[in-house]
């Protein structure tokens, strides 16, 4: 007998959260903003609406049942009188709420009475201004006094912080006779029978003296644009972008209208680019759509890059540069837009000086940027922080590969004086010792301590248990050089600079052997997970060998041994991949980077796995992934899941203060897949290289509007009884290639 099954778990099960852009509303299950952390709206990571009691004639209605809408809307129903009575006095509150720049909440009275109703609303609302990571924690870093002006027609909530210029201005509209006394908006609303009545409660930030109108009362986004290239936008400047006027919070007068309405555009744009995927494997199929719809939910808007993804809800709203470049890589299958915008918006966001407060040097790439008063107090160093060595190299792999998906020289043209950069500043301050690794050292008071892809304060540790202290050179670190080495150097070949390619070539094939000399350890059978400050290998096994293997950088003899390694017991929980063995001293299932299963490791690792023919390892790893999902409401992978093995529980939960959606999880799924067939496009030739090794459990892939070089075509995958697949197109014309992975060739 099999395990029970588990369905519809829930990340944060007590809140509901919609957003757009920079914005975002966070609600109770029955869609109140009671007060409680972390509720409210947020715009620019500021709430500007903490509190909020609605009553009709002196009472709280009951709410019956709630829903969000699309990515940016809410709904909500409450009764307001008895349903069964004859003749009827049936009445209700519907709650619909829209997510923009501002926020605007319909309040609408649904009469099916046989008598016309008057009912009086009382709308009670609250800000306190807290930054979205103080709502986050429960702890407040800055607080000021709010002051309250009525000026007969809307309330104004001024801020009194200073070095702040923050307010918000709350109103009700559509009705005549408003009144407003102790924090409470009253206004009479007249029903006909059997009719309805309605009226807006509006909240408009004000920040920096430019207003943030709330949006119209649409539940369905706008028309897409007319289609584009990433090429159509206005280049950046030659330096790699002038980032002191972009990159700087708060943004500038008019930005954040244009914000959400960028982001609302680019959500059309991306549901109406993005791959379907059907299959008779439903769980496969719910997984794809759910992951699809998420990606095409959280664009940020920004205008240098529209779809360019925040992380995830409802916490990380804001831009993490390499979080924007593995997501839009890892989803490539399902369209190439994310990457074009995400390498355009982190170009404009390179380093200009030294600042060590912000661990800025010339030319290094971003680690995030966002917009709270926490930040932009200077009580954190995140308003714009550079203290992240995985974004540059990222943005250099992801160059290669957006031109080797779409053919796209015009973009990667104007992107190649941002990627010239970076590479001069990895070149320059990557290597802090001189052994030819790249190793970082946190200069800033309140910065990262690590500054690879695990990033929490505890995350590198040694087999002893303790924490390896900087400067720390990670093996991912190695791995995403060695691919940004190569996939840059295509690049720079195709934009006619071919003696720099070749010398970046040449300085991968060194780094290569470099690397497997100083950190495989054979009486493990897996790589150091890094070199600590006396150049000791850090002997803790560890989910990094996953990215390695993604990136080509492990010798084929040794790439089964290393795969092997990753699937022992003590690494494979049976759903996923774990960040830290169970058997190392410092394990915790339910930390951030000790233990837990991170989704967007399962979609790089199994491209890995991929790369190197190990297909039963893949087929455990995408196996134990959509088992997972399956266990979630929608199918949604999220943000981390505890390490807790399967064959001990059937529900391993997930890390306390998990995202969901997350963008990086939804793109796992879509990676997964490409893993199964192999898949490596050759853009400008038009051309797909295939090797599907579909597993049982995967009969049949059938994949619609698929982009490769210009062309859009749907791919048919069957597998056969043999275990072989068959593999057809329709739609433009692309050449379909036969071929196995170059290090799956035996």
């Amino acid at each position: 007998m099999g395990s029970p099954a588990v369905r519809n778990a829930r990340v944060r099960p007590e809140l509901l959260y919609v957003a757009s852009g920079w914005s975002t509303l966070v609600t109770d299950v029955r869609g109140r903003v009671g007060g409680t952390d972390p509720q409210g709206f947020f715009a620019d990571n500021t709430r500007v609406l903490s509190r909020e009691r609605i009553t009709v004639d002196g009472r709280a209605p009951t709410v019956f049942s709630t829903a969000d809408v699309g990515a940016h809307a809410q709904m909500s129903y409450a009764a307001l009188a008895e349903a069964e009575v004859l003749p009827s006095v049936a009445a209700y509150l519907v709650v619909e709420r829209f997510v923009g720049a501002g926020l605007r909440t319909r309040l609408r009275v649904l009469s099916y009475a046989v008598a016309p109703l008057t009912v009086e609303l009382e709308v009670e609302v609250d800000a306190d201004f807290a930054d979205t990571v103080e709502a986050e924690s429960g702890r407040r870093r800055q607080e000021a006094p709010v002051a309250r002006s009525w000026n007969g027609r809307e309330l104004l909530l001024t801020y009194g912080r200073s070095g702040l210029d923050r307010a918000v201005a709350i109103g009700v509209h559509g009705a005549t006779g408003v009144g407003y006394a102790d924090s409470a908006f009253t206004v009479e609303l007249s029903v006909p029978a059997r009719g309805e009545a309605y009226v807006d409660l509006l909240v408009e930030p004000v920040f920096d003296g430019v207003r943030r109108p709330a949006p119209p009362a649409l539940f369905a986004d706008p028309p897409a644009e007319p289609p584009r290239s990433c090429t159509s936008r206005p280049a950046n400047p030659a330096n790699g972008g002038d980032n002191r006027k972009i990159a700087e919070p708060p943004p500038e007068a008019g930005a954040g209208a244009e914000a959400r309405d960028g982001a609302a555009r680019a959500r059309t744009e991306l549901r109406e680019e993005l791959s379907l995927l059907r299959s008779t494997n439903a769980g496969i199929a719910a997984a794809w759509k759910t992951a699809v719809r998420d990606l095409a939910a959280l664009p940020l808007g920004e205008p240098a890059g529209p779809t360019a993804p925040f992380a995830g809800l409802p916490a990380y709203q804001q831009i993490f540069g390499r979080d924007t470049l593995a997501t839009s890589w890892q989803a490539l299958l399902a369209g190439p837009t994310m990457l074009c915008d995400s390498l355009r918006l982190n170009a404009g966001y390179l380093g200009r000086r030294f600042d060590d407060w912000r661990d800025e040097e010339p030319g290094k790439p971003l680690h995030q940027a966002r917009r709270g008063p926490v930040s932009v107090l200077g009580l954190d160093a995140f308003a714009r922080y550079h203290g992240d060595y995985a974004t540059g190299p990222d943005f250099l792999f992801g160059l290669g590969q957006y031109l080797a998906w779409t053919g796209d020289l015009g973009t990667v043209r104007e992107l190649m004086p941002a990627a010239r950069r970076i590479v001069a500043w990895l070149d320059r301050f990557g290597d802090l010792d001189g052994d030819g690794f790249l190793e970082y050292r946190c200069r800033s008071a309140a910065g990262v301590r690590n500054q690879g892809w695990k990033d929490s304060d505890t995350a590198i540790v040694d087999e002893r248990g303790e924490v390896v202290e900087n400067p720390i050179a990670t093996s991912e670190l190695q791995a995403y050089w060695y691919a940004a080495l190569r996939h840059g150097a295509l690049a720079f070949a195709a934009t006619g600079q071919r003696a720099y390619a070749v010398r970046l070539v040449r300085r991968a094939a060194r780094l290569r052997r470099r690397f497997h000399r100083a950190f495989w350890l054979p009486e493990h059978g897996f790589y150091a997970m890094a070199l600590g400050p006396d150049g000791r290998p850090v002997v803790s096994a560890n989910s990094n060998d996953g990215h390695l293997l993604a990136a080509g950088i492990v010798p084929r003899r040794v790439a089964r041994v290393v795969a092997d390694r990753l699937l022992r017991p003590d690494m494979f929980s049976g759903f996923g991949i774990r960040t830290l063995s169970a058997d190392h001293p410092s394990y915790n299932p339910f930390s951030y980077h000790r233990g837990s299963v991170w989704p967007v490791e399962a979609g790089t690792t199994a491209l890995g796995l991929a790369r190197y023919g190990c297909w039963p390892q893949l087929h455990a790893v995408a196996e134990g992934m959509f088992a997972a999902a399956g266990m979630f409401e929608g199918h949604r992978l999220p943000e981390v899941l505890s390490g807790l093995s399967r064959s001990e529980t059937p529900y391993p939960g997930v890390y306390p203060d998990s995202c969901s959606p997350q963008a990086w999880s939804a793109s796992t799924v879509v990676a997964l897949v490409q893993a199964l067939l192999a898949l490596r496009p050759v853009g400008p030739l038009r051309t797909l290289l295939v090797d599907p090794h579909l597993p049982a459990w995967l009969p049949d892939l059938d994949i619609e509007r698929v982009r490769v070089g210009g062309a859009t075509f749907d791919l048919r995958v069957r597998r056969r009884r043999d275990g072989t697949a068959s593999v057809r197109t329709r739609g433009d014309r692309v050449l379909v290639v036969r071929r196995p992975p170059r290090d799956a060739r035996r």
